[in-house]
């Protein structure tokens, strides 16, 4: 993350445009709202495209609120739901002679209006899915949006459903192919729960019923916990004990893992990559052998744990490199004794990392992490060009994303899919998160990260429902990128409540939570409803393999 202490809060509140309010053209001259299915192959959509107004689709609940209209998604027509008043109206196409097995229903979506006011669904198929749209007012551009479903019936019927006053959505472009779309990583970023608990923070249930924070994720669907490396903090966490500790927790209850090296002795983000106080001194050589011992000395301590990682992230949030100044991407401080960029030095840490992860685990895969895709793809390309030039050995491309800093949901969708086409890479968030209230704790005030209505995004309201719709449309829009290669989210620090003692400077016990009203526990300690979003798909495999 960007975190507040150590980056300039005006680089990180990003400008969005409003937009206009939405207009909807008249219908097509001819359609019909309720025209007839036409025979057609199996897995062919009848007019995919509504260039021939609602031939082939049925217009059920208020059908005055369905038409075609012109702005399609690369074509002239789409379809379009809007609800001035309460209601619902539902679009629907059922096709037959669908061959058993998974069937993908994709389409290009636009929506707004009331949060999870529409879903696309696929429904009578012997199984069923469902996908709520996500927002797009913040910029109005298109989604590709897709929902699967385990065919036994030889059938199914595509569903676009939207519901409440004020609620639209659009559609074109649909599409029905064999195969399964899915969120295969549903990540939890549980780094701060050690020192939570040691200092008296205690977790509940919705009900108010004591849980504990680890198995209470594994039991809404979680499959992959995420835990931060420091090399010596001030405050003595984040460290091999724990984290192998952690690691033995999350692995016992299902869940797989993915470890963060930081090589350093706090946070690393972009305005910040300091090097470990043990470390300073060191040639690049020498650093590059500290980064090797660091990796597998902790690697070795969760393996004799009994815990083999999914994954490691070699550094976090690395655009501008890492153990500055001999590590630096580019020039980050011209005033510092080393100037310029450093792109050879890093490269040597980052494949010293990669190779200590190895030595030790060769199953376990290794992250490049970055951030900022709101300054654009190509920097974020430069960033990967870079190292595959010098063979920096990486498996997965890593990114953060928060809505409220990091551009539009189209700008994360197109991102996973460029970048995952460009370097033959599968794509993970592995932050996220949203607020649910604006509000400061009242029992331990300490300005929020997030704390104004102008920093929140369009569509997804500091509520709880608005945190939890947030980051499900987060992980949709990434399973859902053309390409296939998105695999999911990681919501970052969702168990870290605010308690005395556990703030954002490790080297101050003063210092108080500015994360605390994006957790998914309220301030009474309860769960909120995102918890919930972290739950399988229908019919898919909870465990991560």
């Amino acid at each position: 993350m960007n975190h507040p202490a150590l980056s300039t809060p005006g680089r990180l509140k990003q400008q969005r445009r409003l937009l206009p309010a939405v207009v909807l053209a008249l219908a097509l001259a001819g359609a019909s709202l309720l025209a007839p299915g036409a025979a057609t192959a199996a897995g062919t959509v009848t007019n995919a495209g509504f260039e021939a107004g609602l031939n082939g689709w049925t217009v059920n609940g208020h059908r005055d609120a369905a038409k075609v209209e012109s702005g399609g998604f690369q074509s002239n027509s789409r379809l379009t739901h809007w609800l001035p008043g309460n209601g619902t109206v539902t679009t629907s196409q059922t096709l037959s002679g669908l061959a058993k097995g998974w069937w993908t229903f994709r389409a290009n979506i636009k929506s707004g209006g009331p949060v999870e006011s529409s879903r696309l669904t696929l429904t009578g198929c012997g199984g069923h899915g469902t996908t709520i749209l996500p927002s797009t007012e913040t910029d109005d551009q298109w989604l590709s949006m897709a929902v699967s479903a385990n065919v036994t019936s030889g059938k199914c019927t595509l569903k676009l459903t939207t519901s409440g006053a004020g609620a639209w959505a659009s559609m074109d472009n649909v599409t029905i192919t064999p195969g399964k779309v899915d969120r295969k990583v549903r990540g939890a970023d549980l780094s701060s729960i050690p020192k939570n608990e040691a200092n008296g923070a205690v977790y509940a249930d919705a009900d108010g019923n004591s849980v504990d924070p680890v198995e209470a994720f594994a039991d809404a669907g979680t499959n992959l916990v995420r835990l931060k490396v420091w090399v010596n903090p001030a405050d003595g966490f984040n460290m091999k004990e724990q984290v192998a500790a952690m690691a033995r927790r999350a692995d016992a209850q299902g869940m797989r893992v993915l470890l963060d090296f930081h090589y350093s002795d706090r946070w690393t983000d972009p305005g910040a990559q300091g090097v470990p106080a043990a470390w300073q001194g060191l040639s690049p050589a020498g650093l590059a052998d500290a980064v090797y011992n660091h990796t597998r000395d902790v690697m070795a301590a969760v393996r004799a744990a009994g815990v083999t990682p999914y994954a490691a992230q070699i550094g976090n949030e690395i655009n501008p490199g890492m153990l500055w100044p001999y590590g630096q991407s580019y020039d980050v401080d011209p005033n510092d004794s080393v100037t310029g960029a450093q792109w050879d030095n890093l490269a040597s840490f980052l494949k010293a990392g990669a190779r200590a992860v190895s030595d030790v685990s060769p199953g376990t895969q290794k992250i490049l992490h970055l951030t900022n895709l709101n300054n654009g793809i190509d920097g974020i390309n430069w960033w990967y060009d870079q190292a595959t030039a010098r063979s920096v050995p990486f498996d997965i491309i890593g990114l953060s994303y928060y809505g409220y800093w990091h551009g539009t949901l189209a700008t994360l969708q197109s991102s996973v899919t460029s970048l995952s086409a460009r370097y033959n890479k599968d794509v993970i968030v592995v932050e996220t998160s949203y607020p649910f209230t604006l509000a400061d704790n009242p029992n331990a005030p300490w300005e929020n990260v997030i704390a104004t209505p102008d920093q929140l995004v369009k569509g997804y309201p500091a509520t709880p429902s608005g945190q939890a719709a947030n980051f499900r449309a987060v992980q949709d829009v990434v399973a859902s990128a053309p390409g296939g290669r998105g695999l999911g989210a990681v919501y970052w620090e969702p168990a870290w409540t605010s308690v005395p003692g556990n703030g954002w400077d490790p080297a101050d016990p003063s210092s108080g939570n500015a994360w605390e009203n994006q957790a998914m526990f309220d301030y009474n300690n309860r769960a909120l409803p995102a918890l919930d979003e972290f739950r399988p798909d229908a019919g898919s495999t909870p465990t991560l393999r």
